[in-house]
């Protein structure tokens, strides 16, 4: 299993009406087959500088890969998160 992780900062200010649209945009990652347990979370500790978090699971390596080449995917990567994020960072873990 490969536990995929995001988290965020949007350009967009807190709590408008492109915040809101964003991570409804977003859903349509939880769509893509392979992907599980998908959740879209809100970051609440002082220590980190993030404001979101996307985290979803894969059963392995092939189901990963299908879901980062999967049509879905790459249209929100490139009309909406690349134009939208304004930092991000992706930590991706497997049991030990």
């Amino acid at each position: 299993m490969i536990r995929h992780t995001v988290v965020f900062s949007l350009k967009h200010a807190s709590g408008s009406a492109e915040e809101k649209a964003f991570l409804e945009a977003a859903m349509v990652l939880a769509a893509i087959p392979g992907v599980e347990k998908f959740e879209r979370l809100r970051q609440v500790s002082p220590k980190a500088d993030y404001a979101f978090g996307f985290s979803m699971e894969f059963a392995d390596q092939a189901a990963y890969n299908a879901y980062n080449e999967h049509a879905d995917h790459t249209a929100f990567v490139e009309g909406r998160w690349i134009p939208e994020v304004s930092k991000f960072q992706e930590i991706d873990y497997v049991a030990l």
